[in-house]
């Protein structure tokens, strides 16, 4: 538990409402005094929440409302009715629901109304289908920002290990070919710089994962470790960052390994999102580093085969409420310094 306050309260879209979301969001409220959660409010529709979950919900019409109901209830800002979405079925009205919510939300944080963003999981297909273009999320917030899309970094966070995949949503046989040495550079600055503003670690340690099995033993495995990742990595030493690398893969994510490093930068969606599933794959977090506001998401999709179960497990959601906490008052006391 933090021993600081936020003075704002935290903006959560509902993601997806035929999916999981609105029942995780619900238990998490639910959970509010267990776990310790700051003030948040939900962006959705207010009907979307009875169909997954029986707790009490009430309609609010601004963020600082969240305040005065939040013991007795779970605010929710309405952006969209689709009361008709049943769970488990996606369709084009829950698709502009989410949509709606994640603008909404990401106005509420960037306006100063939201301590920050906590986004619930979508289905990308059901939003290209109501006009969104973007990989993810992650790439629409970037550009609601004005952040390039290349300094918004992607980070999986548990426990105790964090990873960053350098290149993410892309086919392997394409991922030789998109790593440079100014993308290395580029994640390895970002990163350093979300540890130490969100996560209030002064002087990070990275540890740079190799792209061919065992680094590239030395080049008679491949050369993308001598030819790219090495000169990268010097040049990011030279500015004064903490880095090692390139390592073998297979040996940087047992305990001992993990515990000399505060983030390992790797160069594959899965290289990355494996050992960290493999490790938490119920409490895992995805951070976005790299933009003027604090966002988290749980490390999970839509599960439209489980909504309206009652089976979801919260822990995911749970876990983003707290670190969108910390990276917040991390932020404040890092502006106050």
């Amino acid at each position: 538990m933090p021993s600081r306050r936020l003075d704002l309260p935290l903006a959560i879209s509902v993601g997806d409402p035929a999916g999981i979301g609105p029942e995780i969001i619900g238990k998490a409220w639910e959970a509010r005094k267990r776990e310790k959660l700051p003030p948040f409010f939900a962006i959705g529709d207010v009907g979307c929440f009875a169909p997954h979950w029986n707790g009490p919900v009430v309609k609010i019409d601004n963020p600082a409302d969240s305040f005065a109901h939040f013991d007795s209830a779970l605010p929710v800002i309405e952006v969209h009715s689709c009361i008709s979405v049943k769970p488990g079925e996606p369709d084009l009205d829950g698709a502009h629901c989410a949509y709606q919510a994640l603008e909404m939300a990401i106005g509420f944080a960037r306006a100063g109304s939201a301590a920050a963003l906590v986004t619930g999981p979508v289905s990308k297909t059901q939003l290209y289908a109501v006009g969104f273009t973007h990989p993810g999320q992650t790439e629409f917030i970037a550009e609601r920002c004005g952040v390039s899309k290349n300094n918004a970094v992607m980070m999986l966070a548990g426990p105790d290990l964090r990873v960053v995949p350098m290149t993410t949503h892309i086919p392997l046989a394409s991922v030789a070919s998109k790593l440079d040495g100014r993308l290395i550079r580029q994640r390895l600055r970002a990163t350093a710089k979300g540890l130490q503003r969100n996560f209030g670690i002064e002087k990070p340690r990275l540890a740079v994962a190799g792209f061919n099995p065992h680094a590239g033993e030395s080049g008679n495995m491949g050369r993308e470790e001598i030819d790219i990742f090495g000169p990268a990595i010097a040049q990011i030493r030279s500015e004064g960052f903490d880095v090692v690398g390139p390592l073998s893969a297979d040996t940087m994510f047992h305990a001992e390994a993990r515990s000399h490093y505060d983030a390992a930068l790797c160069a594959y969606h899965d290289q990355a999102l494996i050992p960290l599933k493999t490790l938490y794959f119920h409490d895992a977090v995805n951070i976005t580093l790299g933009l003027p506001v604090v966002r988290t998401s749980p490390d999970h999709g839509t599960a439209f085969g489980i909504a309206g179960q009652n089976i979801a497990m919260p822990d995911s959601m749970i876990a983003a409420i707290k670190m969108a906490e910390m990276a917040a008052l991390n932020r404040q006391a890092a502006d106050a310094a």
